[in-house]
């Protein structure tokens, strides 16, 4: 078998409960869709809440690897994600969001945001929360987007992309063969560590060169982690605060729904 190698790896910047390992300007160049991965580890009564903020052009995934979340969004939706949960909520051309640890819990998970293509950049804001028990498995890995093997998650994006949360034992072994034409792969583990070909990851990003060929791990330890693929987004990141589009103009239209929401959220004094 052609072993894919790894191409990049970083353990990214910690600041407080957070580490920050893919940005749009660094590693989410190489990923793209996959532009921003964010592991965080909120104790419990340690504060966190996001505040309420806007995204565009983006959509949010949030898996909780551990303890619970509070959420809620100018769509109406709002609720509590706990242990297993799935979080996905495609921005489109704007919203406004919150979250955090609800109080006396911890939160341990990963949210990841995603580049949309052209056609769902500017579109409608969509949202989907899912229990644990939603989430459907293949062996080890959990489906939180799109397939794997002959299984779908409820969450299907309009791109082609796999998202996988896995748990292996210690010294398992297993093989992730991607879908066709999903020519850009990482893994970043929340605990343990994985060994793939003559690399060691431990608690980072590790991106895989690209190509279609399947990767092999071995677990070190009991390990847990969280694995993206997919068809190279083939568009370019234009990015603002909180917002990646495909262009200028697009960039300006989502940006210019976000201060209307933001207007009628400081006049219902919201925010």
């Amino acid at each position: 078998m052609n072993q894919r190698k790894v191409a990049f790896r970083t353990a990214g910047h910690t600041r407080g409960a957070i580490t920050r390992l893919v940005s749009p300007g660094d590693a989410g160049e190489l990923i793209k869709p996959f532009v921003f991965l964010d592991r965080f580890h909120l104790l419990a009564g340690g504060g966190g809440k996001m505040g309420m903020h806007p995204h565009s052009g983006i959509a949010t995934v949030t898996v909780l690897l551990d303890g619970a979340i509070a959420y809620s969004e100018t769509t109406g939706s709002e609720g509590v994600l706990r242990t297993g949960g799935v979080e996905w909520m495609s921005a489109g051309n704007g919203v406004w969001h919150d979250g955090g640890p609800v109080d006396g819990e911890s939160a341990l998970g990963f949210q990841l945001w995603l580049a949309l293509p052209p056609e769902d950049e500017n579109g409608p804001c969509e949202s989907r929360y899912l229990s644990s028990d939603q989430v459907p498995n293949v062996g080890p890995a959990r489906i939180i987007l799109g397939r794997y093997g002959d299984v779908a998650s409820p969450v299907q994006p309009r791109a082609s992309i796999s998202y996988l949360h896995v748990k292996l034992a210690d010294g398992e072994h297993w093989t992730y063969t991607p879908p066709a034409g999903h020519d850009v792969a990482w893994v970043a583990p929340a605990h343990g560590a994985l060994r793939s070909g003559r690399t060691t990851i431990g608690r980072e990003v590790a991106v895989f060169e690209e190509g279609n060929a399947a990767i092999e791990f071995v677990a070190e330890g009991d390990t847990e982690f969280v694995l993206g693929s997919a068809v190279k987004h083939p568009h370019e990141l234009v990015t603002g605060y909180y917002s990646v589009h495909t262009s200028a103009a697009a960039l300006t239209q989502g940006e210019n729904e976000i201060q209307r929401i933001g207007k009628q959220l400081r006049a219902a004094n919201l925010i």
